[in-house]
């Protein structure tokens, strides 16, 4: 079931990466995270990671006393084990998911267009939360980033997209992002397709998204890049090492309280 205007019922929590995990932490986006599951079922899928040891045990500790009803682990080692019926049946009675970090790659061909993917749709659809830190918050989108230099002016020919899980639409999504310098990346994407809103998560920051808005929380920014009103963009005619050259491009700087809404691209007024 979604929204009347087709948007899903549920909520995304998208996560920049090193989320603040200490039991004695503050642990505002973990807290989110167990808000909305509500005392049910959560599900840790640790596909995105090669080794995937440690992960559960130190998310077991963070959410420990966060009401979470139940934490469970999925992980998926080759492709034909995401038909595998043990594990389809981890997600039956979930009220949300949370894809751990590592390479967001593995999660796209471990689960895509498989029965684990089609659960988790049909999760956020029917209005539990899906939430997703580093690699798991790139997943959500339709085109995710997957390689691209950092810390430098960005050069035409350097950025590699794949599809994503698509939860979210017409948004693009880079994590680490303050701390890893990817502006230069994040605009190289948009500039590639002016369409989609380039969203930029620092770490221990998220953005929840429900409907057509967002509101962030956290302890850094999340950028949006809105190339809707570019007047130039050389993306096209430029050799693939020039560096990109992009005229009017948009930029939202977003903190802890402040919304966004996607359907007008206009940031709101912080909630204090």
């Amino acid at each position: 079931m979604t929204h009347d205007n087709g948007r899903p019922k549920g909520c995304l929590i998208i996560i920049g990466g090193h989320e603040d995990r200490d039991p004695a932490g503050e642990r505002a986006i973990l807290r989110e995270v167990a808000r909305h599951v509500r005392g049910g079922k959560l599900v840790l899928a640790t596909v995105a990671s090669h080794q995937p040891e440690g992960y559960f045990d130190e998310y077991q500790k963070a959410f420990a006393d966060l009401d979470v009803g139940e934490l469970v682990e999925l992980y998926v080692e080759e492709r034909a084990e995401a038909h595998d019926r043990e594990k389809l049946s981890v997600l039956d009675d979930a009220a949300g998911v949370f894809f751990s970090g590592g390479d967001q790659l593995r999660i796209t061909s471990q689960i895509g267009d498989t029965g684990i993917e089609a659960k988790v749709r049909r999760l956020y659809e029917r209005g539990g939360v899906v939430a997703g830190t580093s690699a798991g918050a790139s997943v959500m989108s339709e085109t995710m980033l997957i390689k691209g230099t950092s810390r430098e002016t960005h050069r035409i020919g350097d950025l590699h997209m794949a599809p994503g899980m698509g939860l979210i639409r017409d948004v693009i999504i880079d994590q680490h992002f303050a701390e890893r310098g990817r502006f230069g990346r994040l605009i190289g994407a948009v500039a590639h397709n002016p369409r989609v809103l380039g969203m930029g998560i620092d770490e221990d920051t998220a953005a929840v998204v429900e409907g057509d808005t967002f509101r962030v929380i956290g302890s850094g920014a999340v950028y949006v890049v809105d190339g809707a009103d570019v007047s130039y963009c050389n993306v096209a005619e430029a050799r693939a090492e020039c560096a990109l050259s992009m005229h009017d491009v948009r930029v939202h700087v977003l903190s802890d309280g402040d919304g966004f809404d996607l359907a007008s691209r206009r940031p709101s007024k912080p909630r204090r």
